[in-house]
């Protein structure tokens, strides 16, 4: 099927929202360490004088900006086309950091960002179009179709019983169990307990599945569409998903291991404590972490 005029506006509004978005983490962040070094006081350990700095708030205007051409590109296009090229803004932030921020991006994080370009390219150009929509009372219709309805009550049954289930018993110890209940219901209090490099690429591939369920079940964006661009579509979407993997936990690695470098003089005791398997040294680095670096990932909730 053609690539039709409504999914090149969604296109190009998806591609804006994530070269803003991603360009938005390193305005801040820049601003970040520039009030930092007018006040001697890191805003990861409770200082607020990047408030007052302007850079900081031209990063907050052009995330902005780019959440609400994330926001139109689901007017023009499908969800199918539009939800995975938010994994775009990753590449533009790695991209920009290693430029203007001097974070080095080593190859396994090359090996990412064009796994996600290739991905990205393969939805775009096997993406279904999306069928108009006249009236409210149509999109009532689809909502209340048996077949989104057995989705939607099946998310909530799942969620009660995560909740109060599988969370009290093994929520602590299982990723899976957090994730989910964030990918459902759009929360993130997973980071609380496990190390982001595991909960961020798990909650981006969860949510941005369900996400693209959702749309498929409620719009039936694949209807008319021949099995060879749906199980197109579905291969590219596992190349974006895995570069986002690489991209992240490549990012994730370099600082946990820049981390226990410095500490590297203490006792190997002192050091496993501060290292165990659970990811804690995350935590205490991200304490001292700016605040963009604690939550880059976050942004998928919005989506």
């Amino acid at each position: 099927m053609g690539f039709s005029q409504d999914n090149l506006k969604g296109f190009v509004l998806a591609l804006s929202s994530s070269a803003f978005v991603g360009a938005s983490f390193i305005i801040k962040k820049k601003g970040l360490r520039r009030a930092a070094a007018a006040s001697g006081v890191r805003a990861g350990v409770g200082g607020f004088s990047y408030l007052l700095e302007p850079l900081w708030w031209l990063g907050m205007i052009t995330m902005i900006v780019g959440e609400v051409a994330n926001f139109v590109a689901y007017a023009f296009a499908p969800a199918v086309l539009v939800t995975p090229l938010g994994a775009l803004s990753i590449i533009v932030s790695a991209v920009l950091a290693h430029f203007i921020l001097n974070e080095k991006l080593h190859q396994l994080g090359i090996l990412g960002c064009v796994m996600c370009i290739a991905g990205s390219i393969v939805i775009v150009i096997h993406a279904p179009q999306e069928s108009p929509i006249t009236s409210v009372q149509e999109i009532w219709s689809m909502a209340t179709q048996p077949a989104f309805l057995l989705y939607v009550g099946s998310v909530i049954v799942l969620v009660f019983i995560m909740i109060f289930h599988f969370a009290p018993q093994c929520g602590h110890s299982n990723v899976l169990v957090f994730t989910g209940i964030c990918s459902f219901m759009g929360s993130l209090s997973a980071l609380d307990t496990f190390n982001t490099a595991v909960v961020s690429p798990i909650y981006y591939v969860m949510f941005t599945s369900l996400t693209i369920l959702a749309s498929v079940i409620m719009f039936k964006d694949w209807d008319g569409q021949n099995v060879g661009s749906i199980i197109s579509e579905i291969c590219g979407f596992i190349v974006v998903l895995s570069g986002t993997i690489v991209l992240h936990t490549t990012r994730e690695f370099e600082r946990s291991s820049s981390f226990r470098g410095s500490y590297a003089s203490l006792s190997p005791t002192l050091s496993a404590r501060l290292c165990n398997g659970n990811g804690e040294f995350m935590k205490h680095e991200e304490e001292n972490l700016l605040p963009d670096e604690a939550v880059f990932f976050q942004r998928q909730e919005m989506h």
